[in-house]
């Protein structure tokens, strides 16, 4: 079921406490952001380039996760200068691109006072993106798997729950894995999946364009009662 303004008033009536995003796939599209990123890591041990399953593996796993995958075990302990080979910022965030009505999306939510935040698989990068895109102030608290424990496993959602002082069923996750739908299930979220109509979903999203256009009706509404 895609989000309208009539379905956010069933299963919101009270209102929308906060939204908590994913990065990689939904806030930023980054496939190839991941791909450049890891396959220069390879290509500066000396390995050859990802293969296609690699490639969708390492676009949801937490960072450890993916180089255990893509490097051979005998070789887990060159990982860490290979990696401080990357400069992200310079060689791999060019890569990446804002999905669009994104930050409009975001001043809507502001201008609702409904909250944000994060929770990625990323580990020691997400800071970095919020400050490149200068929008780190949207966002409290951010979760990452350096923090927490990686996706699936909830707890990054369970803290964030925490920090509104929130319940699960006034707030929404939107992500586009069945890592996210996994972890928002396990916390107890109603799930928004993002470009992806495999994933089981309490609302299906198709662009932040229809999400903002929702709300904006939906608030309306509210405010006319």
């Amino acid at each position: 079921m895609y989000i309208t303004a009539h379905n956010l008033h069933e299963s919101h009536p009270a209102g929308l406490a906060g939204v908590i995003f994913d990065c990689d796939g939904v806030m930023f599209d980054t496939r190839d952001c991941n791909i450049q990123y890891y396959n220069l890591i390879l290509e500066r041990m000396g390995l050859d380039p990802m293969t296609p399953a690699q490639e969708d593996f390492v676009h949801i796993a937490t960072v450890t996760q993916s180089l255990e995958y893509i490097v051979p075990r005998k070789r887990w302990d060159e990982i860490p200068q290979a990696r401080k080979s990357v400069n992200y910022v310079q060689e791999i965030m060019p890569h990446m691109v804002p999905e669009p009505g994104l930050f409009e999306l975001l001043e809507t939510l502001r201008s609702m006072n409904i909250r944000m935040a994060v929770f990625t698989n990323r580990t020691n990068t997400m800071e970095l993106v919020l400050e490149r895109w200068n929008i780190t102030n949207f966002f409290f608290p951010v979760m990452t798997a350096q923090k927490v424990k990686g996706k699936p496993h909830p707890e990054g959602a369970f803290k964030i729950l925490d920090a509104w002082g929130a319940k699960p069923s006034d707030v929404a996750f939107i992500g586009d894995s069945s890592a996210d739908q996994q972890a928002a299930a396990a916390s107890g979220i109603p799930f928004w999946a993002f470009k992806n109509e495999s994933l089981l979903a309490q609302r299906h999203i198709p662009d932040f364009w229809s999400v903002r256009r929702a709300l904006i009706q939906w608030n309306g509404e509210l405010c006319s009662r």
